[in-house]
């Protein structure tokens, strides 16, 4: 197991490289210029050349690409993120204030909607055709196919509608008042976890189904064994990879989502810190922005390979 980890491992560092290189392409080969929005002009022809030459060389856009990319990676390495464009604050600084938002609202709505989706997508199983059956699946169908932004829409206007409640303004930390915290959070988390329900939820009942019908399961029900037991020991557990690649695949959705999500709740965290950056076309700091959520889907990625070898040793390279 140790050999497969670090295999996997030296996999992880050059996805993250890759990852980053095309993002700063991409992000050179857009149309636009920071300094005409700075300078607050429509166009090259709406201000003097000499004052845009000048504010180019001081944000460093007149060098060449090369040195510019070499110079933004050595500060990723060295956590220099540089400063925005726009509002010439350290990203770094930014970042600090907005991350630990964003992580808790992925990892609470990853929990409300795993430990909904996977006791549900189990009744649904065994009780196939039933009438709990078609209620969870009209669920799953129906949470993958509702966007997001629209849910969100609905439940803040069925909260303002039935208790006055609006959207807060600010955010805070969870080690500074848990509660306050929770009331802030737990909407938004709720609307994040409803299409990761309903993909988990119709992937238990899948894989549960699949498995019951395995020879050693029916073998298990002849020796008399409680319900309870077959279930949990040898169906449950022997269901769960698939699960889990669900869940580590929709956490990581999750981080694109705060885009949507955040701005709907005026949230002030990555996602809605990326739609700024996006609109002043602040080129470093969306760079970092999505290098980060890149970075996090791959570690989320290296960890539930790592809980694979984990939960089943048959899983090695050869």
């Amino acid at each position: 197991m140790l050999k497969y980890c670090l295999r996997r491992l030296l996999l992880f560092i050059p996805v993250v490289f890759g990852a980053a290189t095309l993002i700063f392409g991409i992000m050179q080969v857009l149309p636009g210029d920071v300094a005409l929005v700075i300078l607050g002009a429509g166009g090259e022809g709406a201000v003097t050349p000499e004052a845009l030459a000048r504010l180019r060389e001081q944000l460093g856009l007149d060098r060449p690409i090369y040195e510019q990319y070499l110079s933004w990676l050595w500060g990723m390495v060295r956590f220099d993120l540089g400063k925005s464009l726009w509002s010439g604050e350290p990203i770094i600084h930014e970042l600090a204030m907005r991350i630990p938002l964003s992580f808790e609202l992925v990892v609470l709505g990853t929990l409300i909607s795993t430990s909904f989706a996977i006791p549900v997508g189990v009744i649904s199983a065994i009780r196939q055709d039933a009438a709990p059956d078609y209620v969870v699946r009209i669920f799953a169908y129906a949470g993958q196919a509702m966007p997001g932004f629209w849910v969100a829409i609905l439940l803040i206007l069925f909260l303002v509608r039935l208790f006055q409640w609006l959207p807060p303004l600010g955010y805070v930390n969870l080690f500074e008042d848990p509660g306050k915290n929770l009331q802030i959070l737990i909407w938004p988390a709720l609307v994040l976890g409803v299409r990761h329900a309903a993909i988990s939820a119709r992937m238990t009942r899948s894989c549960v189904l699949e498995v019951m019908r395995e020879d050693y399961i029916r073998t298990a029900w002849a020796k008399g064994l409680a319900e309870k037991t077959v279930l949990i020991r040898h169906t449950l557990k022997n269901a769960m990879l698939p699960v889990i690649t669900i869940i580590a695949m929709e956490f990581s959705y999750l981080f694109g989502a705060l885009i949507v999500i955040e701005t709907v709740f005026t949230l002030p965290g990555m996602g809605r810190f990326l739609v700024d950056a996006i609109y002043h076309r602040d080129i470093p700091v969306v760079q970092v922005i999505i290098v980060v959520i890149a970075l996090l889907v791959a570690v989320v990625n290296l960890l539930t390979d790592m809980l694979y070898a984990w939960l089943d040793p048959r899983i090695r390279y050869a």
